[in-house]
């Protein structure tokens, strides 16, 4: 079924018998089983208004064409979203709905924060085909929640999106990058750590063992982008590893490249990606014996390839932090799950919130539930 407006998306809800998979633009491959309810037709910018750096969108449409109108008022998306088609080898157009029901957040999360922190509100169908806006509803089973932070990350499992209104902030006038070279996971590490917590203002920070670099992007006005990469030049500089700076143009496309992960792209292997503290990192990296990794948010966040039908989990173990199955066939998927599976406190909330939100169980069923 795909819908055209919010009234039918919530007709169609309402009278809905059996499980529904809720889709987007279809660009992540997780497919939910049930009747597949598409908002792709939920598509337009309802209101933007640069001089309050807010925009509202339909679900449904795509971020390209989001991205189009902000560059034109010099505007972004500050929580940089990446593009997973060409990692998972997919098809479809990313919709600002589904990136933030994904809460997808790139590198710069480190700086700004995550997609549901820009998040301002939302318009969503409930299992019960009623169209909730913000929490303002007045309803018993959402009084008290955070709405908003509650859709952010539920991959529509709680309810469907059809609208959401969203922070920007203006472009910087400029970017640069301190490529250091040669460093091993561990000093890396250390080194990104440091920069983090400098007064530098780094918006991006990155190890690529493969290609031998560390690198960390600043960005800002002119001046004092300069100022501040002299500063980290000279606070990085006492070890043995090899600087370079990047100007503007080769900074855009290296981190357009790593948001992207396009190192995975193609090839052979399972793509994981495990969300730990960044101190422990380099362990987990050589824990998992991955045939190729890649250190995001200063080491909180880890891309592995694996050998086909890894269990990256069991070989890690109990870690502090979660470990999700990006790519990898379908066979894999069902026998590991794509999600980590939840303490059983969590469990017992995550349900109780889905049987307020989705009391016929209508929505992505088993998409986020743990392997069997």
């Amino acid at each position: 079924m795909n819908v055209v407006t919010e009234q039918e998306l919530a007709a169609f809800v309402a009278d809905a018998k059996g499980p529904l998979a809720v889709m987007g633009g279809g660009t992540r491959g997780m497919a939910a089983s049930g009747e597949a309810l598409s908002v792709a037709g939920l598509n337009g910018i309802t209101l933007y208004e640069p001089g309050a750096l807010t925009m509202v969108a339909q679900a449904g449409t795509p971020v390209a064409q989001i991205e189009a109108a902000l560059a034109r008022e010099n505007q972004r998306l500050a929580f940089e979203p990446m593009d997973h088609r060409g990692l998972i080898g997919g098809e479809g157009v990313p919709t600002i709905g589904g990136i933030f029901a994904a809460n997808v957040s790139g590198p710069r999360r480190i700086s700004v924060g995550a997609a549901r922190d820009f998040l301002l509100g939302v318009r969503f169908v409930d299992g019960r085909g009623a169209i909730v806006k913000n929490g303002g509803r007045v309803m018993k089973n959402v009084t008290g929640y955070d709405l908003v932070k509650l859709m952010a990350g539920s991959f529509g499992t709680l309810g469907v999106l059809s609208e959401v209104s969203f922070k920007v902030l203006p472009c910087p006038e400029t970017q640069a990058s301190l490529v250091l070279h040669g460093l091993d996971d561990a000093a890396a590490v250390a080194v990104l750590s440091r920069a983090m917590g400098s007064p530098f203002e780094v918006s991006g920070a990155v190890h690529d063992p493969a290609a031998g670099q560390t690198v960390l992007r600043v960005e800002g006005f002119e001046a004092s982008v300069a100022y501040r990469v002299a500063q980290l030049q000279a606070l990085l500089g006492g070890g043995a590893a090899e600087m370079s700076v990047l100007d503007a143009a080769a900074s855009d496309q290296l981190w357009g490249g790593l948001r992207d992960v396009v190192a995975f792209h193609g090839g052979e292997g399972d793509v994981w990606r495990v969300s730990c503290k960044p101190s422990d990192g380099p362990a987990l990296a050589a824990k998992a014996g991955a045939q190729a990794h890649l250190f995001d948010w200063a080491g909180g966040l880890i891309w592995l390839r694996m050998a086909a039908g890894t269990d990256l989990r069991g070989r890690l173990g109990r870690i502090d932090g979660h470990a999700t199955l990006v790519r990898a066939d379908d066979a894999t998927k069902a026998r590991l799950g794509v999600f980590q599976p939840e303490a059983p406190g969590v469990a017992k909330l995550t349900s109780g919130l889905r049987a307020r939100f989705d009391p016929k169980g209508l929505f992505n069923a088993g998409l986020m539930d743990a392997a069997a």
